[in-house]
Parts: structure tokens; C-alpha cells; sequence
């Protein structure tokens, strides 16, 4: 967790579909607190939003990417809700003067309300769903034991990490490959010394 280039992709991983019931990463304040510490260096500097606020863009944003690996359409109040995130933190551009030169910086305005990180999140969900070769890229991960979603450096990529989710594929092809008939695998018969 944490390694996606969007922090979307990891805040819709805190929910983990694929258990029974499904694991919330984020059920206590202690989890979430930790997760957005996390994330800090990912997203616009400001406090943590609340566990309602972040629940529901979890949810929108997982409706609309799930929408596009199912080929359907999302819920109308899974966009109005991105929108709505993405529209309560207006953001301005600037020219900021640092050791003789200008360099561009991006003012987050949150006098009125809304939520820094939240707008940075949906922000990318739309930057996301907006750039189809981009978008060409979500995959949910192969292993049927795992809802992860993330996006493929490159086609041949189908789990969500390759040490965990890859490694058990890898680990049962190779208990498939190498099972004895009418046994199991590893039970192979000692060496001359005995052992």
C-alpha cells in the first residue's frame, strides 16, 4: 500500500473488497490517521479529512473506476461527488520569487470550506478518467483473493504487488507443476544417508 502513482488508487486499497466481510483500513482514527500521515508527502499540505467525507469519495471513486474495468456506467452520484471534492478547494497558480528566480507554485484556497487533500484526490480521479491511454492502464489484480486496483507500467503487469499477491500465483504453479499424483508435493523420498 502506498506505492501507486495516485493516491486515489491507494485510498480505494483501504477497502479491501475481497475479504469477507470487507476490511476498512481505515475504521479507526489511530488506522487513518497513520494512512494519511502516509500519504503527507503525496498531497497539498492541510489537516486530515473526516472519516464520513473520506468514506464517500472512497466509495465514488471506486464506483467509477470499477465502472470502467466492468464496461459500464458509474452512478450519477459518484461523479457529482468527485466533482463536488474536487470543487470545494478551488486551486490558483502563482509566481513565488525564490534566490533571484520565479517558480510556479499551486494555492490551494480552503477559506471557505472543503478539504485540501480530498480535492487533490479527486482532482486526479478526473485527470484519470479523462485520459484514456491512461486509463487503459487500471487493472484489478489477478489473484481472485485480492480487489487491489492499480495502474500497469507496461501490459504483462497483472498483480497488484509482485512479492505478495505474485508470489502466491507463482508459489501455486509451482505446487501444481510439481505435485506427485495421489500425493502432495514435497514429499519427495530421503537421500542415501537418510536424511
Amino acid at each position: 500500500m502506498g506505492g501507486e502513482p495516485l493516491v486515489a488508487l491507494d485510498l480505494v486499497d483501504t477497502l479491501m473488497l475481497a475479504a469477507d466481510p470487507p476490511a476498512d483500513l481505515l475504521d479507526n482514527d489511530r488506522a487513518a490517521e497513520c494512512w494519511w500521515s502516509l500519504q503527507g508527502r503525496r498531497l497539498p499540505e492541510g489537516p486530515a479529512p473526516d472519516p464520513g467525507s473520506t468514506r464517500r469519495l472512497r466509495a465514488a471513486i471506486r464506483d467509477l473506476l470499477d465502472s470502467h474495468l466492468e464496461n459500464r456506467a458509474p452512478r450519477e452520484t459518484s461523479v457529482e461527488d468527485v466533482n463536488a471534492a474536487a470543487a470545494a478547494v478551488p486551486v490558483s497558480e502563482r509566481l513565488v520569487g525564490r534566490g533571484g528566480e520565479l517558480h510556479q507554485v499551486t494555492r490551494w484556497h480552503d477559506e471557505h470550506g472543503g478539504n485540501v487533500r480530498l480535492a487533490a484526490i479527486a482532482r486526479e480521479v478526473i485527470a484519470l478518467m479523462s485520459a484514456p491511454e491512461r486509463l487503459a492502464r487500471l487493472r484489478r489484480c489477478a489473484n481472485p483473493e485480492c480487489s487491489m486496483l492499480f495502474l500497469a507500467e507496461n501490459s504483462r503487469r497483472q498483480w497488484c504487488t509482485p512479492n505478495i499477491c505474485g508470489n502466491r500465483a507463482r508459489v501455486a504453479r509451482h505446487y501444481q507443476r510439481h505435485r506427485i499424483p495421489g500425493g502432495t508435493a514435497g514429499n519427495a523420498a530421503p537421500n542415501q544417508e537418510g536424511r
